[in-house]
């Protein structure tokens, strides 16, 4: 039995009391946590438009992260063990290298102060708390067997509070941060041998690249095919890494896709929506698995239309980047949160 608090969540109060249910935003935009009511009613909560349908609703769906309790519930949604593995801790990390990847693209090489290991699953993300006691939240870029360091990928977001100190000389190597977590539920599932198709829109290929450099590490066989979206040649801030992926690896390829090209980018790949993309190389998904990351926009539009190719719903795994306000476990204080854009 979960008890919940004045105010909490279902999601909020079954993880204060180490129920491991999934989640990945804790913000009604990424649909992860989506469950059913099966008696008692509830506060469906503010999410954004898609995730949850009316006609999901009406089937008894919610999205457990917004929803809040109206009277004693019975809800029915599986628990993630893997989550058991690595509690959530607070450490500190310096920042060991700055490096400008693009122009509106930082990565930020974080060392661990101490012995303790920062432990997690490949796709997870950590929060990084200001000095108001704000925090921000980024995905892991670096392969779990690096567990004294953490690779982060921020984009810079205009009158953003953390990437404004991390872009304007306001962060120096050298200076230490309070990094907490692991979380999140979007991680790869190893236990498939299902071809994997990876979507990654942006800095999305951050949590990405992370499963991509794990699944080589354990000698994942299995087909792999990334198909990173961007706007401009410029956008694809380590272009190299995947193309050599591809040259070492034969269950790998690499298919960039420009949103929109023009002439002065002399572009010879893929152009338009990374959705389509990926519709117009699968006619069929029914028997793959597809992890897409990046912007709401883009996570949204392939949902539908990679089902209506037969992708079952509980092989779409997703994590959007979004920027609003951040939904806090009752054991912390509430804040706008960048996640992670």
């Amino acid at each position: 039995m979960v008890t919940a608090r004045q105010g909490e969540t279902i999601l909020e109060a079954s993880l204060r009391q180490d129920i491991n249910l999934p989640y990945i935003c804790r913000d009604g935009a990424c649909g992860a946590c989506k469950g059913t009511i099966l008696k008692g009613t509830v506060d469906y909560g503010t999410y954004q438009e898609g995730v949850l349908t009316d006609a999901e609703k009406a089937a008894g769906k919610a999205l457990f992260c917004c929803a809040k309790p109206l009277s004693d519930l019975s809800i029915e949604c599986h628990e993630v063990d893997e989550l058991k593995r690595f509690p959530i801790k607070s450490l500190k990390f310096r920042v060991q290298k700055m490096t400008r990847a693009a122009q509106h693209v930082m990565l930020l090489d974080l060392r661990h102060e101490g012995d303790e290991r920062f432990n997690f699953i490949a796709g997870q993300y950590v929060a990084v708390q200001l000095d108001d006691g704000t925090k921000r939240s980024y995905s892991v870029a670096n392969a779990p067997y690096e567990s004294d360091r953490l690779e982060l990928h921020i984009r810079q977001v205009p009158g953003g509070k953390f990437t404004g100190h991390v872009f304007n000389d306001g962060m120096k190597e050298g200076d230490v941060l309070q990094v907490e977590g692991p979380y999140g539920s979007f991680f790869l599932h190893e236990d498939s041998d299902k071809p994997i198709i990876f979507m990654a829109g942006n800095t999305g290929f951050a949590p990405i690249k992370s499963m991509v450099e794990h699944a080589f590490k354990i000698g994942l066989n299995r087909p792999m095919a990334l198909y990173w979206g961007v706007k401009t040649p410029a956008d694809f801030y380590l272009m190299d890494l995947p193309e050599k992926w591809q040259q070492e690896h034969d269950n790998f390829k690499f298919i960039p896709v420009l949103s929109e090209s023009k002439p002065e980018y002399n572009w010879q790949g893929r152009t338009g929506l990374v959705t389509e993309a990926i519709l117009q190389d699968y006619p069929e998904l029914n028997n793959h698995q597809i992890y897409a990351c990046g912007p709401p926009a883009m996570v949204d539009a392939g949902r539908a239309p990679f089902m209506g190719r037969g992708l079952p719903e509980d092989q779409y795994f997703s994590d959007a980047f979004f920027v609003s306000h951040h939904n806090a476990p009752a054991t912390e204080t509430p804040s706008n949160e960048v996640k992670h854009d």
